[in-house]
């Protein structure tokens, strides 16, 4: 069975579709939930679901330390589900194409510092897109430039809001991250 780290700033919604994803297929599972906010909604999924869970500083980030008990689980992916940190490069180098992130537009539009969430979604609409949809890419050194895994996307309508774009946009992230990594770890 693969291991799995889980990196995550917000509620975890990715990060409990793909925990529920890999309960039933036992190609994988999470071994570690990574934050780097102490009130981020994912630790309370990781102690739900009995995942050890650290949060981590900026500091910390990049030590040999961290990056030596990251590899002490022996992951075969690294899954970005909303970490809104950049990876740093002593990360990218140690795990190089084993990390991987979710991003919720169609790069390379919408993407880049700064470029995450509901500020995505305002964007797409700000700019009349008729479509949008997800990237899963893998990370490097730059915020949203890896190389592209796969992309799926959706309809903009005339009258969404960002809330109505987002619940589409989750739709497709909830289905295809999970699918994603299964692919991946078939093919390591």
């Amino acid at each position: 069975m693969h291991s799995l780290i889980i990196f995550a700033s917000g509620k975890g919604s990715n990060a409990q579709a793909i925990i529920d994803y890999f309960k039933a297929n036992k190609l994988a599972s999470v071994a570690l939930i990574v934050s780097n906010k102490a009130d981020a909604g994912v630790l309370d999924i990781a102690a739900a679901e009995g995942i050890p869970s650290q949060i981590i500083g900026k500091q910390e980030l990049a030590s040999d330390n961290f990056i030596g008990q990251l590899q002490s689980y022996n992951p075969a992916l690294i899954v970005l589900a909303g970490f809104l940190w950049k990876v740093p490069e002593p990360i990218v180098n140690a795990f190089p194409d084993r990390i991987i992130n979710i991003h919720p537009a169609l790069l390379p539009k919408y993407g880049g510092k700064g470029m995450y969430g509901q500020k995505v979604h305002e964007a797409v609409l700000s700019a009349g897109e008729r479509e949008s949809g997800i990237t899963i890419h893998h990370v490097n050194e730059i915020y949203d430039e890896g190389s592209k895994i796969l992309q799926a996307h959706c309809p903009v309508y005339s009258h969404d809001s960002t809330d109505t774009l987002a619940m589409r946009i989750h739709r497709l992230e909830h289905f295809f991250y999970p699918r994603t990594i299964e692919y991946l770890l078939e093919n390591i």
